[in-house]
This record gives C-alpha cells, sequence and structure tokens, in this order.
C-alpha cells in the first residue's frame, strides 16, 4: 500500500518541483526544451507571489506532483488562475493530477474564490481531463499574445 499525501506547497522543495516541471512539460502534450535550472526558477517566482496557493502530492515520502496558482481581485470577487499542475512522467496514470485538483478546487472553494481560470493546451486529452472539474471553453474572452 503506497502512503500519500497532500500538503501546502514548501520551499524546501522548489528543486524537486523544478525537476517535475522540466520533465513533465518537456513531454507530450507540449514538448518544451525546459532546463531544471530555469524551472525551479519558473517556480519559485510563482512561489514568491504574495497571493499564490499551491499543493504538493507525496507518495512514500517523494514528492511527485504539485498544482500552483496565484489568485487577484476583481470587480465581482476574488480569482484564481492554475498556472501550473505538473506529475512527475514516471508517476502518471496514477489519478495523481486528479487528487491534486481536486483538492485544490475543494480549498478554494472554502477560500471564498469566486472563479477559476487555466490555459492548457487547445488539443489532446488536457481539454477533456479539465472538463471532468468544471472548466469550459471561454467564450467571452481569448488569448491574445505578442512576441517581442
Amino acid at each position: 500500500m503506497k502512503n500519500t499525501d497532500i500538503n501546502i506547497i514548501n520551499t524546501d522543495h522548489i528543486e524537486r518541483y523544478g525537476k517535475i516541471y522540466a520533465e513533465a512539460f518537456s513531454g507530450e502534450p507540449w514538448n518544451d526544451p525546459w532546463k531544471t535550472e530555469d524551472a525551479i526558477v519558473h517556480v519559485s517566482e510563482l512561489m514568491e507571489s504574495k497571493q499564490s496557493y499551491g499543493l504538493e502530492y507525496i507518495q512514500d515520502g517523494k514528492v511527485v506532483g504539485f498544482i500552483i496558482g496565484t489568485s487577484m481581485l476583481f470587480h465581482y470577487g476574488r480569482t484564481f488562475e492554475i498556472n501550473d499542475l505538473a506529475v512527475d512522467p514516471g508517476y502518471h496514470r496514477q489519478g495523481i493530477a486528479k487528487k491534486l485538483i481536486e483538492q485544490m478546487l475543494a480549498d478554494l472553494k472554502e477560500q471564498g474564490i469566486r472563479a477559476v481560470h487555466l490555459i492548457t493546451a487547445g488539443e489532446g486529452y488536457l481539454p477533456e481531463f479539465y472538463e471532468k472539474y468544471g472548466f469550459k471553453k471561454e467564450n467571452k474572452v481569448i488569448l491574445m499574445g505578442a512576441e517581442l
């Protein structure tokens, strides 16, 4: 039997989060060429935000996944953006992402968050995964970007 726990993210584990992030996002469906040292900086910057909140998934004493995001106040209440959800590729298909997002959504509801948003791949398995938890494609807004 596996010993598991979900805890609030911890700066003591930042290097592990960076390694998980780099490995997870360097694979399908993203295939982004992340270096671990850059991923550590990425996650550190999110954690340093005053409005950040995140959870880690521990299995048999080892961090194997995490979810993190930030909240922002709007005229209708506080919203939350899930910035990253990453699971060590060696632990995929064990329900870890499911447990992390379910716990995150429950926590955010308890904290009085009015809405939760995220950006994900438009194709593949990710939209279907998030739809299971009530996320749907926004019709009123679009993501726009400019390369500098």
